[in-house]
């Protein structure tokens, strides 16, 4: 039972994480912060297309961290760890084609959750 709480908590940091980036590429994609985060400049985040892109990127953030939250609070591990899981192959993927600090920055703690949710 430690071992799940311990694996739960986790995975709301992970989900918490996810529900930030999606409030910085849905609501804030213009702003310093996110330039900084995503290291762009200002005259690409203020292209209304790649508004968009952001826009639709953080909604599939929501989604994850949602599905995480939605396993956790009805106690259900495998869809956790289908969420979660979800969050590691995204990360890869954007390690691959973005950067790889994607994966130290969300792959690390995903993986974290996927080894102590394989504990439980």
């Amino acid at each position: 039972m430690m071992i799940q709480t311990a694996a739960f908590t986790v995975a709301l940091l992970v989900a918490l994480e996810h529900f930030y980036i999606m409030g910085l590429e849905m609501f804030f994609s213009n702003s310093h912060l996110a330039q900084k985060t995503f290291h762009l400049d200002q005259k690409f985040v203020q292209d209304q297309r790649v508004q968009t892109l952001f826009k639709n990127q953080g909604l599939y953030n929501g989604f994850l961290a949602a599905g995480i939250v939605w396993g956790i609070f009805s106690a259900q591990l495998p869809v956790v760890l289908f969420f979660v899981v979800c969050v590691v192959i995204a990360a890869v993927y954007g390690a691959v084609t973005v950067s790889i600090t994607i994966l130290w920055k969300q792959g690390l703690p995903a993986l974290l959750t996927l080894i102590l949710l394989a504990a439980v």
